[in-house]
């Protein structure tokens, strides 16, 4: 996890691969080494270091003065931003810094300091999200392993629970929601961010977890009589089909489906499916419960 491309840096940044290049031949905080066939790559320090110089960057200090900083007024600079979307930011890139290292323990520390001073709903919106789509490349280009991502994501499927375990609401809907992962998705953590939500609106939630056969989901239903069935997919799987079999199992139900592929599903939906394309769709669906 010591040899990024000038497209890894892209991405994880948000700074233009061109800008990276400029900065490399203007100033000295950047260079990176070269392969054999002349392909740049980055190691974990230049990562870190772009990151602190885009933060900044981003909030009025000018590269050239930022290039003759010292580790410690970075540091300094960096923790003087007083706007909530710097301090987001910051705190965001911790999270990737302490990713890169694999160094758990200053990643929670992180996570909980944020819950602490802005609650368990700002951080998952504001940090958890962006810093989960920005970390993505990481695990597009191998650079994070099964046993990392695990590490991560288990740190963060423990905040999600104990902020729902923590909910207290005055608000009661008569509304039963069963939530599940079809077979062969084990990726829980927007489904808990929409149990999250339906138990924060007022909505008796019921969590079966990740991998869930229906004839699972049939022998629940039988008991519970839920209203609606959620689920939130990651895996690009054929939709239509699985609403087809999913009907059959349980022609009386209705399902409600967001996730990564929703949005390309342009199909007419079923009448008993609704499929939520985005963030506002899901949000909408909780409130009009």
């Amino acid at each position: 996890m010591d040899a990024f491309t000038i497209k890894d840096l892209e991405n994880l940044t948000g700074i233009k691969a061109h800008t990276i290049r400029v900065w490399e031949q203007r100033y000295s905080f950047i260079k990176p080494q070269r392969t054999g066939t002349n392909i740049r790559y980055y190691n974990s320090l230049e990562l870190k270091k772009i990151l602190n110089v885009a933060l900044l960057a981003k909030y009025g200090f000018k590269i050239s003065h930022i290039d003759k900083m010292g580790e410690e007024d970075v540091k300094k600079n960096i923790f003087s931003l007083s706007t909530l979307e710097a301090q987001q930011d910051r705190f965001i890139n911790e999270l990737i810094q302490c990713t890169v290292s694999l160094d758990m323990e200053r990643f929670e520390n992180v996570l909980d300091s944020f819950i602490q001073s802005k609650g368990i709903d700002k951080t998952i919106l504001h940090i958890i999200f962006p810093f989960l789509n920005r970390i993505g490349i990481l695990w597009m280009t191998n650079h994070i392993g099964p046993g990392e991502e695990h590490l991560i994501s288990n740190i963060i499927r423990q905040k999600l629970i104990a902020g729902i375990e923590g909910i207290v609401t005055h608000i009661y809907r008569e509304k039963i929601v069963l939530l599940f992962l079809p077979e062969g998705e084990y990726h829980e953590l927007g489904l808990l961010y929409v149990a999250y939500l339906l138990k924060k609106h007022g909505a008796e939630i019921l969590y079966m977890g990740a991998d869930v056969p229906v004839d699972d989901l049939k022998a629940v239903c039988k008991i519970k009589l839920p209203h609606y069935l959620y689920t939130h997919t990651t895996c690009d799987f054929k939709l239509e089909k699985y609403f087809s079999n999913f009907h059959a199992a349980l022609p009386d139900t209705q399902l409600v489906v967001s996730g990564k592929f929703c949005h390309k599903f342009k199909n007419k939906n079923p009448q008993f499916v609704h499929v939520k394309k985005s963030l506002q769709e899901v949000m909408e669906f909780v409130s009009d419960l």
